[in-house]
């Protein structure tokens, strides 16, 4: 098996390489995902469904689009991160951080012997792929962000009855079947769940590859699940960072589902206008996986980074924002500075009670919502009085 030693002593990278060329794309999947969750964007990019499992070769060092004269052809690497699959799991919650991931990322592309690549990241992923953008810009080509936040309280979903019923659902399963429940309603749009495939719902059909998928890996330990809910907890872009990226002059690409309720749109716009002009919005119509909700058109506009990319395309022709974006009021924009400030001291100090937050506000839910039955079947009954 295809394993990668990390910066770290006794930390390893389970990965996987699919198809064949000069062009090479690192694909980093998100929380408490494995690296067959990229398997749309897999067979789109390199039409292949089956890894190679042979080791890599020293002598291959392209990576930048064809111009080291290699065969023409898209190969992928997809990855287990640390905490996850079969991965190293580190105990400690120190050991999970989106720069320690972006270093594990990091001594995957040098032990591939990648000098350079298209680096895409879905949510978890994507906070990754920044940080890993800023700290090594020379070795990426393009960088698309998929599903993502800035981290800390943008973690936060919007908050209602249904989130709060999912976390307590999530926090509660014990086994993959319960495991599947909660994960077709966070990652799909309840439309596309209720979609007919021939006789069966969609939903049907993904449950059962979802408690397969969940069976042959296993559940995610409890310390992973905690360390990787830590990195994202923790993850912040600074201005240095970000500068680093603009700097680079390399093209991103922010795709986002309309109706994610893990990762809020809002939030995604945020970090694009913060990456103008180099960052492209593409929103479409979907969940948290939009990458599996609408393959298509994902891997199109993928496929057109990386064309982009290759032809040299300067980031301002590159660049646009939805016709319902305007320039933001430089009074709007300090106000939202000035919220953003309060929120960040708001969640340094619940950060340790994160998980305790989302349960005891669950466990709240459930128990009003059950209250209100047994109130319900209390109600008095009239009983009509008799002439007699």
């Amino acid at each position: 098996m295809p394993f990668c030693d990390s910066s770290e002593i006794g930390t390893r990278i389970f990965y996987r390489r699919f198809g064949h060329g000069s062009t090479k794309v690192l694909l980093i999947i998100g929380l408490a995902a494995t690296h067959d969750s990229w398997g749309p964007q897999i067979k789109g990019l390199t039409g292949a469904v089956e890894p190679n499992d042979e080791e890599p070769e020293a002598a291959v060092i392209a990576g930048d689009g064809g111009l080291d004269g290699f065969q023409e052809g898209i190969e992928v690497c997809c990855f287990d991160n640390r905490g996850v699959g079969r991965s190293s799991v580190p105990a400690k919650k120190s050991e999970y951080s989106t720069t320690i991931m972006a270093k594990d990322a990091l001594a995957l592309l040098d032990h591939l012997g990648w000098r350079k690549a298209h680096v895409f990241g879905h949510s978890m992923g994507a906070m990754i792929a920044c940080k890993l953008a800023a700290l090594a810009p020379e070795r990426i080509c393009s960088l698309a962000l998929l599903n993502v936040t800035g981290g800390g309280f943008e973690c936060f979903p919007k908050i209602d009855r249904q989130m709060m019923s999912l976390a307590f659902r999530f926090l509660r399963a014990r086994t993959p079947e319960q495991r599947a429940l909660v994960d077709l309603e966070t990652h799909y749009t309840k439309e596309y769940l209720d979609e007919h495939v021939g006789s069966c719902k969609r939903r049907d059909i993904l449950y059962q590859e979802y408690v397969k998928a969940i069976s042959s890996s296993g559940m995610q330990s409890n310390c992973g699940f905690e360390g990787q809910v830590n990195a994202c907890w923790t993850h912040k872009m600074t201005s240095k960072e970000l500068d680093k990226i603009h700097s680079a002059g390399f093209l991103v690409s922010m795709i986002h589902g309309r109706y994610d309720i893990i990762a809020q749109l809002v939030h995604a716009r945020r970090l694009s206008k913060k990456l103008q002009p180099c960052a492209r919005m593409v929103e479409l119509h979907g969940g948290h996986l939009v990458s599996h909700e609408r393959p298509n058109e994902v891997n199109q506009a993928l496929i057109e980074l990386i064309n982009a990319s290759k032809s040299n395309v300067r980031p301002e022709e590159w660049s646009y924002l939805p016709e319902k974006q305007t320039a933001t009021p430089l009074s709007v924009s300090n106000t939202n500075n000035n919220v953003a400030s309060s929120l960040r001291t708001f969640y340094s100090l619940v950060g340790k009670l994160q998980l305790s937050f989302l349960y005891f506000v669950g466990i709240f839910m459930m128990g009003y919502e059950h209250m209100r039955s047994i109130f319900k079947t209390m109600k008095p009954v009239r009983v009509a009085t008799s002439n007699s």
